[in-house]
């Protein structure tokens, strides 16, 4: 059998070829065996007696019999759990079960025989290529194959911990000691002027930071100046925060670090003096708050408890790792981080 060459992982197709093409013998120039065989006989049976041919029929008949009490052997001699076995590895009957019970599934109809073996033979198909694409080395050489043998490994070191169900005072220790990562943030609603600074150039302009500060003290004064002042004397926002409740996070994807930590420091209903930033000035007004909000155990059990399990397999894939690390020699050239950190 010719090894299949594996392909170049960027290429568009991944699969190994096989050189399906028939061999062709060279041409015999011996006679045919039956003219052979016939003139052997011919020759040997001159002068040979009965009793010797009853013998060597009797010796064969016995090694038949060896033979087919061998292969019984062989086949009853498979591990109690294996359907089949391929070369050093096993197909467990259990896993063979579960792909019968898929292909029936599919065919939404009972299976015979005959679909049971082919069933068997695709798996055994299945771990022939296996093995030898590992002999080729396609675990090292493809990355895509790479990646989906981590992503096993991994899946099944994390599901042997998920597998385990933590206890209620195991859940409990867990809320407690991680509190505020179940506790919902507090919420703002705030709302901004904006003043530009990229036309201050233009003759007949006021400043943005003479606008900005006009604008708050009128404001400070009454708010039903707001709509007045924001026609009079702010400019458009390109992305103004929602008049709704929103994270913290969420403002400052809006307005940056430095105003949401103004907006965080402000009254319920006060507007801030000018905030400068790259392109101009802000005034912000703190409009609504609502504090975190931390719940109780029982309204949140079903994520706790799915958080530890995440955490558990978290932990139990490191341990993994750190024994892997701990049994293998591993070296590593401090200089690659020089030349990382040149370029």
């Amino acid at each position: 059998m010719r090894d299949p060459v594996p392909r170049d992982p960027g290429h568009p197709s991944r699969e190994l070829g096989y050189d399906r093409r028939p061999i062709h013998d060279p041409p015999c120039e011996e006679p045919p065996l039956s003219e052979l065989r016939s003139d052997v006989d011919s020759k040997d049976s001159i002068g040979r007696p009965p009793w010797l041919l009853f013998l060597g029929a009797a010796i064969g008949l016995a090694l038949a019999a060896a033979g087919l009490l061998e292969t019984r052997d062989i086949a009853t001699a498979l591990p109690d759990d294996a359907a089949a076995v391929v070369g050093d590895r096993t197909i467990r009957i259990i896993d063979y079960r579960r792909v019968l019970a898929g292909v029936e599934s599919d065919l939404r109809n009972p299976v015979d025989e005959a679909m049971r073996r082919r069933v068997l033979d695709r798996m055994i198909d299945e771990e022939l290529l296996v093995q030898r694409a590992l002999e080729l080395g396609l675990a090292v050489i493809d990355r895509r194959v790479r990646g989906e043998l981590t992503s096993g490994l991994i899946d099944s070191i994390v599901s042997e911990a998920d597998a385990e169900e933590p206890d209620d005072r195991a859940v409990a220790l867990h809320f407690e000691e991680n509190i505020d990562f179940f506790t919902r943030p507090g919420r703002l609603r705030a709302e901004s002027l904006f003043f530009s600074s990229r036309r201050d150039a233009e003759v007949g302009r006021r400043p943005a930071a003479e606008r900005a500060a006009l604008a708050a003290e009128r404001l400070t004064r009454s708010d039903s100046e707001f709509e007045a002042v924001e026609s009079e004397l702010a400019d458009d926002q390109v992305s103004p925060v929602p008049n709704v409740l929103l994270p913290a996070s969420k403002i400052r994807d809006y307005v940056g670090p430095t105003i949401l930590q103004t907006l965080e420091n402000l009254d319920v209903g006060r507007w801030s003096a000018p905030i400068e930033n790259a392109s101009g000035f802000y005034i912000v007004r703190l409009v609504e708050r609502e504090p975190a909000i931390v719940p109780r155990l029982e309204d949140v059990e079903a994520l706790v408890r799915q958080d530890l399990k995440r955490r558990e397999g978290d932990r139990a894939l490191r341990r993994y790792l750190d024994d892997l690390r701990s049994e293998t020699a591993v070296s590593i050239n401090e200089e690659v981080f020089e030349i990382a950190s040149d370029t």
